[in-house]
Parts: C-alpha cells; structure tokens; sequence
C-alpha cells in the first residue's frame, strides 16, 4: 500500500456520501457541466487565501497573480477582484488578462520582438530576463518612439532552501546574474526608458517558514546592495513567491503568519536605499491549489495477477501533474478521494489509472479507497494549479476536460 497525500482540510459529504465541492455534491456539478472528465474551481476557498494572506503580511505589501498557475478565465474575473496585479508569462497570457483593468508585468526568457513591442505599447511592465532582451526592448523604443517600462529580473546568488524547483543561485535562462544588473539599471536609464525595480524570484513549493524567512530577508538585502551600485532606488521589487501547498502525505501546511510577522520586521529594518521602494509577493499556487479538484468517471474496474484497477475517463493528459509526471523524481499519490463514496471508510487497495494506452497514466497508486465500481466518481485534489493548462491535451487525441466555476 502506498499512501495518499492529504486532503485539503474543510471538504465534507453529504448525506449520501458524495463529495460537495462548494456547497455543491459531485454528481449536480458533473451534470450542469456536461459530464466529465471535470475541473471544479471553488472561488470562495480562493478568497479564503486572499484574506488569510492580506492578514498575515503588511497591508502595504501587493498580491499579484501569476496566471501560469491557472489562466482559467472565469477563474481570472474572479481574482481580478481579489488581487493588486497578474503576473504573465506569454502574449497569449497578456491577452487574456488585459482587459480585467489590474497592473501586468511580463516575465519569462525568450520573449519575442513582436510580444515586446505589444506590451511596451501596452505599457505592462516587462520583467527583462537578460541584457540581451534589454537591447533589444530599447531598440524597439528607439526605432518606434515608445517608451517602455522595465523591470530587472534579478539571478540571486542564492536559491529557496527545500523548495520543490530552485530558480536562484544556479546558470540558468531565468534573469540576470546580480552582479551584472547595476550595469543594467544604469543603462535602461540612460536611454530614457521607465525603470520599474527589480523581480527577484528564487524557487517555488516551499513549505518550511524558515526557508522562506531567510529567503526574504537575504532578498531584501540583495535589493538593496544591488541599487547601492547602481545608484538608484527601485521603484518596485517584486519578492517572488515560493509558497507551497502540501500534496503528499508527510507534507504540512506552510505557516505564512510566521512567514508575514517576519518580513514586516524586516520591511520596517530595510535598507536606506529602499525607504520609498514599493515591495510585491507573486503567487500561484498557494492561492488556486487547494480549490481545485478534478473529478473523473470509472468506466472499467478489472483485475489483473492479484491487482485490481479502476480505469477512468480521465488521465495524465488533463492532470499531468498528478500522475508523477510533472517533475517528481519519484512518483508519490497525490490526495485522491471515490468522490461517490466520499463519507466512507477505505476497503481495499486499488491502482486508478487514466485512460491512456501508456503506463504512465496512473491518478493513483495501490491506494486504500472505499470499494468502487463503474460508474463512480473519482476525485483528484490539489488540482487548481498546473492542472489542464500544464498538461499534455493533445497527447492520444482524447476529448478534452471542462472546467467550471462555483
């Protein structure tokens, strides 16, 4: 038997037993969709984190999301009431957030002329990834009379300690190494462009405060002996995110109050040299995660040498990540739950696999589930961040999932 990661705490039944997902049981919301493989989104466990943030850390501090984690566009009017600002990571992203009336910033390395120049004539701030992509950001402004603004991705000398992706203190295609970004600074200024401040992101999935503490603190200082050099103060910088959600069992719950109480202190004790800084955290997944769930329908159960499977509609190339195949070095059960039965005890061990003729497509593996047949509803938790958008959709030409809001 191999353990299931946890379920997200404040999910109930009803009284026949089916998983109610805002307010809502399982088998009405898989109906008004259309049917399934199902993607159901619970806009108020995504306030709830709004809130819980705007609590823990100083109201001065903006909230910005990055809509990589879920560009679901319902999803985004939601959260455009919500949040300070959206972080993008193409034109395609651009384009689905520039009409909800927040600040936009534009990260990601390997940026094209042509998405340059549509958001410095959108005046979103892009968060420039290299000095090549700096040249060549001015060049646009030169040739076409435009003034952009630009912001520094910084490369820290230092990385999230115990985070599940680290993005800082390595080679890497993300940002610029620090000690080559005062020149940088210098240099948009000089050509007249808008300098925005840096965006200093170092890794991601962290669920220990203390990594994430030292993260900020070593943050805060990098800021400011970058700006020291170059002789400016930054208008804005952009703290990164990192926060993590639990997904497996072990994992626990990241303490953001103690998280918050600390970069306070550390706010108010800055550098002189970001006294009138304005400062952002950007977050994802820790906002969308946990309201999340993807629930799909067994069409077969069947046994094979001893095992019994319970094969779904649905499969990897919807929730890639839960099938251990979105950078797990080792694949572990995400929280997994027979939506049908939701209220009952587990029975037996069972292998749920998608419908995918590769044995890679596994939701979940020798788990102890209640007893399920054809029919049922399973449900996949943790899935409202780098669930569809993130997966193979393409892969085997299966039909498509849908997506809803409650």
């Amino acid at each position: 038997m191999k353990a299931l990661g946890p379920i997200p705490p404040g999910f109930e039944h009803d009284a026949e037993d089916r998983l109610l997902i805002g307010g809502h049981d399982v088998d009405t919301l898989v109906e008004q969709a259309g049917g399934t493989p199902l993607f159901v989104y619970d806009s108020e466990r995504i306030a709830l984190q709004v809130r819980r943030f705007r609590a823990a850390f100083p109201p001065e501090l903006a909230l910005q999301y990055a809509i990589k984690a879920n560009p679901y566009a319902p999803l985004l009017e939601t959260m455009a009431d919500l949040v300070d600002g959206f972080d993008v990571a193409s034109a395609g992203e651009l384009g689905k957030a520039a009409h909800l009336g927040l600040p936009i910033s534009f990260a990601g390395p390997g940026k094209r002329d042509q998405e340059l120049e549509t958001a410095i004539r959108a005046g979103i701030t892009i968060n420039l990834e290299s000095e090549g992509e700096a040249q060549r950001a001015l060049a646009i402004c030169a040739r076409e009379g435009l003034r952009a603004k630009l912001a520094i991705r910084v490369n820290p000398p230092f990385g999230l300690k115990g985070s599940g992706q680290k993005m800082g203190g390595l080679p890497g295609q993300f940002g610029i190494d620090h000690d080559r970004v005062p020149a940088v600074v210098r240099r948009i200024l000089e050509a007249g462009a808008d300098w925005q401040g840096l965006h200093i992101f170092a890794g991601s999935q962290a669920l220990h405060a203390d990594a994430l503490i030292e993260l900020q603190c070593d943050t805060i200082a990098l800021a400011g002996s970058i700006c020291e050099e170059a002789g400016h103060s930054p208008p804005h910088v952009n703290l990164g995110g990192g926060f993590g959600i639990p997904y497996f069992a072990k994992d626990q719950q990241l303490d953001i109050e103690a998280v918050g109480k600390t970069l306070a202190k550390t706010l108010a004790n800055r550098p002189k040299m970001l006294a009138p800084t304005r400062f952002a955290i950007e977050l994802g997944r820790w906002l969308v995660g946990e309201a999340g769930v993807y629930l799909t329908r067994i069409v077969d159960r069947k046994e094979s040498r001893g095992k019994t499977f319970l094969v779904t509609d649905g499969g990897l190339h919807h929730q890639l990540a839960a099938s251990g195949n979105f950078g797990q070095l080792l694949r572990r059960n995400y929280p997994v739950a027979i939506a049908s039965r939701f209220g009952a005890e587990p029975e037996e061990e069972v292998t749920v696999t998608g419908c995918l003729c590769t044995p890679l497509d596994l939701l979940a593996d020798e788990a102890m589930l209640p007893r399920a047949e054809v029919g049922d509803l399973v449900a996949i938790f943790c899935a409202g961040a780098y669930g569809l958008s993130a997966s193979p959709t393409a892969f085997l030409s299966q039909p498509m999932a849908r997506e809803m809001l409650v």
